[in-house]
């Protein structure tokens, strides 16, 4: 595995964590429910629905991306990636919302569907797209004018590799916000991780262009 290649599996992973810190992408649920039932458990059985759900929508852009990667020259959709991450971020940026999290009452399959909307309103999925075109384009230096070559299961793994760091950041952050801190840590975090999360939608936008 080349130096490149190995970068990319650890920035897939890490960029999967970076989502599993962020409130609004699904830990907060899961100790919202634990806190609901009032057992440690709720907020375990929450994780699953929550990696899967945000698995789907990285699937979802990938797909998107690729469909896209048929008819557009590869230079045209880093260029439309590119600035869909950048108006999601300067939106994001300009129009932050603090979470509610009173009164959150859902099931497994809504908290999937929950958790997939979330992601992609986020740029969740959109946000691995960059990194996944550049592992094709580092398999195949020649694939410049279209994605119908793109290797599925490479978008299956790179999926699972996003989708480990995500459940395993969540899990942990889960568990110690149920545990030990509360849902008051977010007065203090919130806002600060809801600009952190704007300024890395528009910094990966630009870094997409440089691919």
């Amino acid at each position: 595995m080349t130096d490149h290649a190995t970068i990319s599996w650890l920035a897939l992973m890490g960029l999967g964590a970076f989502h599993g810190i962020n409130p609004g992408m699904g830990w907060l649920f899961a100790v919202a429910l634990g806190m609901q039932e009032k057992r440690r458990g709720a907020v375990y059985q929450a994780l699953l629905p929550l990696a899967f759900g945000h698995a789907l929508a990285v699937v979802a852009a990938i797909a998107v991306a690729v469909v896209m990667g048929v008819v557009l020259p590869l230079a045209v959709l880093q260029w439309v990636i590119a600035a869909f991450l950048l108006l999601l971020g300067l939106s994001r940026l300009l129009r932050h919302r603090h979470p509610r999290w009173s009164g959150m009452k859902v099931g497994m399959g809504g908290l999937t569907a929950w958790s997939f909307l979330m992601a992609s309103a986020h740029g969740a999925g959109l946000m691995v797209v960059p990194l996944f075109l550049g592992m094709t384009m580092g398999a195949d230096h020649h694939a410049h004018h279209s994605m119908a070559a793109t290797n599925a299961p490479l978008a299956f793994l790179a999926t699972g590799v996003h989708a480990a760091g995500y459940l395993l950041v969540t899990a942990v952050v889960a568990a110690l916000v149920f545990e030990k801190f509360g849902v008051g840590l977010l007065r203090r975090a919130w806002f600060n991780l809801d600009r952190i999360w704007a300024v890395t939608l528009i910094a990966t936008g630009a870094l997409t262009l440089a691919l």
